[in-house]
């Protein structure tokens, strides 16, 4: 069983999930390179791209748990040698999950001008969000699909097909963006941030595509939906339902975060997008890690095995301070070159760089949080999860930016707030994990 928590298994999880998981941010940040370097109205489509980024990352977090809470149970069923008696729930999520993601188009496509005037957006740059939501949207069902179906690979112990899914949708949005954005000469019109935006679409399209196809003829699973509605359906829902809470409170912390950072500004709103675009980057990267430990720890509960379990614990905790700690020096070695790579706007290069040190820094204590979110999740402990997000979104996040605003610290505001609010989410997880776990390792 220590087998299971060994550097080389780690890296056979976290790897491909760490490359999978990169491919979300990668598809923010190609439209956001692409975009901030379009010649009519770079600084207004960035800032566009960064708005919606937002909104339909907050629409893609609260719905796309389904990922996580199936990956729990799979692998808790795994883990206890009972997985036939699961077949048949992911087919039952993927449906309820898709179907809602419908209903989300059909309620906010016709009021996506009053959604983005709630992100402090106006003028042109308000024109320019509604046009680039309006389509992407549509790639929504498709994205839900696919995380769906990277759930019940996770549960499987598997990460390698994901990351083939993963690489084919974020190779064809950076070819389909550089071709529809930019257009080719005598062939396609330019068509700037309305190609970005077709662009997503097709890529999450054939990302759908790929997860269905390798789902069935990879394993057992069907994706007919069928009845008896199955018995784990309802922790499901709870699964869901907690998450959806946390969600709900982990987008208000990104609200508040593009709602300041819009009200001061054009270039602010600019800067802000690059710099939360790399933030979630590093996130995502970490979050292979996060998800090595999402996968194990399910499959080593459903085991009964306490003590590897905190053993992979101390390992992740090992790993993920390394890679933050990398990720912070490499950003600080091409602290320059990577803001030139996002616009050639100096007013926004200047807003950038003032706080893309902060963003860098984070990185060791995103680690920490984010790869115990992951072992939570694995544990099904989804409800202590929402407390301490419900607590650090609103008695920390919201009250610093709030006090340090008054203060006109603007985007130092922002993400001094951030800082603190990853500190509160990290801490309580790691004190509460020790002190269930540990009792318990000791009597295995």
């Amino acid at each position: 069983m220590n087998s299971i928590i060994s550097l080389k298994n780690i890296n056979k999880l976290a790897i491909p999930a760490l490359i999978s998981g990169v491919s979300e941010p990668i598809l923010s940040i190609t439209d956001t390179a692409i975009v901030g370097n379009i010649d009519v109205n770079a600084t207004e489509s960035l800032a566009a791209v960064g708005i919606v980024g937002v909104f339909l990352s907050m629409l893609i977090w609260v719905l796309g748990q389904t990922r996580s809470a199936l990956s729990s149970i799979i692998s808790q069923y795994l883990g206890a040698n009972k997985l036939e008696a699961v077949k048949t729930l992911p087919a039952q999520a993927i449906f309820l999950i898709t179907s809602l993601s419908i209903i989300i188009i059909i309620c906010t496509y016709p009021f996506a001008e009053h959604i983005f005037k709630l992100y402090n957006a106006s003028d042109l740059i308000l024109d320019y969000s509604v046009v680039y939501y309006k389509i992407r949207v549509f790639g929504f069902p498709f994205t839900l699909f696919t995380i769906a179906v990277f759930g019940a690979f996770r549960g499987l112990q598997n990460t390698f097909y994901p990351m083939i899914i993963a690489i084919v949708g974020a190779s064809a949005n950076i070819v389909l963006d550089l071709v529809l954005v930019y257009g080719i000469n005598g062939i396609i019109a330019p068509m700037h941030i309305e190609g970005a935006a077709y662009a997503s679409v097709i890529a999450q399209f054939l990302m759908a595509l790929c997860a269905g196809y390798y789902l069935l003829k990879k394993t057992d699973i069907p994706l007919k939906f069928s009845f008896p509605i199955h018995k784990e359906m309802k922790r499901f829902t709870n699964m869901i339902l907690n998450l959806f809470i946390r969600t709900i409170a982990l987008n208000v912390t990104l609200f508040y975060g593009s709602s300041f950072a819009t009200s001061y500004g054009k270039s602010y709103i600019a800067a802000y997008t690059i710099a939360i675009n790399l933030w979630f980057l590093g996130a995502f990267i970490v979050d292979g890690y996060a998800s090595a430990g999402n996968i194990l720890s399910g499959k080593l509960l459903g085991a009964k095995r306490y003590d590897v379990l905190i053993k992979l614990s101390n390992r992740l905790i090992l790993y993920g301070i390394l890679i933050g700690v990398l990720l912070a020096i490499i950003g600080g070695l091409f602290y320059y070159p990577i803001g030139a790579l996002f616009t050639k706007d100096p007013v926004v290069l200047d807003q950038f760089y003032k706080v893309f040190w902060m963003v860098l820094a984070m990185q060791p204590l995103c680690a920490l949080a984010f790869i115990f979110d992951g072992i939570f999740k694995g544990l099904g402990e989804m409800k202590h999860l929402r407390n301490v997000l419900l607590f650090s979104t609103f008695i920390i996040f919201i009250p610093i930016l709030f006090w340090l605003d008054a203060y006109d610290y603007k985007l130092y505001a922002v993400f001094i707030a951030f800082t603190f609010w990853i500190i509160a989410r990290g801490i309580p997880l790691i004190i509460k994990f020790r002190q269930v776990f540990l009792p318990l390792s000791q009597k295995t």
